[in-house]
């Protein structure tokens, strides 16, 4: 997985509750649950048909590149302390009544910019 993929992944763990509630189940007729499964498989087949029919997307291969160079290796550090300072604090049993809550959306706006101001010309020369 990608560096930036990964930050993502953790600034999106990092500001989100997590929630899990349970639902209950309805019995279904078995009539319906095989249809149901063969409309399932009829869908992902067509899924993967459409998969191999698009070409690979450069932008993210171009995107961590940029996300390693010196220029945004700041941006990326601070962006990794911010989401260990928020995730620390979420762990601190008065979190929930603390009226000010740190979150990372600056630093990943900086880092989003850099990435970008990077990412864009290298794009724009893959795909002339």
């Amino acid at each position: 997985m990608s560096i930036l993929a990964s930050l993502y992944e953790e600034l999106i763990e990092a500001v989100t509750p997590t929630v899990a509630r349970a639902e209950e189940e309805e019995e279904e007729e078995p009539e319906v649950e095989e249809q149901a499964e063969e409309e399932e498989e009829e869908e992902e087949e067509e899924e993967e048909e459409e998969e191999e029919e698009e070409p690979e997307d450069p932008f993210p291969a171009i995107k961590d590149e940029c996300a390693e160079t010196p220029e945004c290796k700041p941006f990326v550090h601070h962006l990794e302390e911010c989401i260990e300072r928020v995730t620390k604090e979420m762990e601190e049993p008065d979190y929930a009544d603390k009226e000010y809550k740190e979150d990372c959306v600056e630093e990943f706006f900086h880092l989003q910019h850099c990435v970008t101001e990077c990412a864009a010309p290298k794009l724009f020369a893959v795909l002339k």
